[in-house]
């Protein structure tokens, strides 16, 4: 796994940074939030990008499941904590991002007294589900 947040990299090229506003700036501001390699992104010549808007209130668990590819999490608000089997839990904070891994077991939570309020981006098959059941953990 690579994480950078490195703006050379991750805009080089982008033509459409160069903007017209009201306040004649010239430049969109590109701010880099997350930057990762990941395994499991679905070998297809036609895949789809879905993003979700998933809130959970505070207590809320969701049942225990995998991914077929990665999740990225954005937290938009609150905290939004991942159980995931063999690793320690994982904590979101507002502003934050996490990746979950394909294939790996996991609970979602909000542990907080704030709804935790996330964007969710993948990739996938047209047509494949968005979480797979995981059996209860042993």
């Amino acid at each position: 796994m690579h994480e950078t947040t490195d703006v050379g990299t991750m805009t080089a090229g982008l033509a459409v940074g160069v903007t017209r506003s009201a306040q004649d700036s010239g430049m969109a501001k590109l701010t880099p939030l997350h930057r990762e390699t990941v395994d499991g992104m679905p070998p297809a010549d036609d895949v789809e990008v879905r993003v979700l808007d998933a809130v959970l209130l505070p207590g809320d668990v969701t049942p225990r499941h995998s991914h077929r590819h990665p999740v990225t999490v954005y937290v938009l608000e609150g905290t939004f904590t991942l159980d995931l089997d063999g690793r320690d839990p994982v904590s979101i904070e507002t502003g934050q991002v996490f990746v979950e891994p394909s294939g790996v077991a996991m609970t979602g939570r909000n542990r907080g007294e704030v709804p935790a309020r996330t964007l969710l981006f993948y990739v996938c098959r047209p047509g494949e589900p968005f979480a797979d059941p995981a059996p209860a953990a042993g």
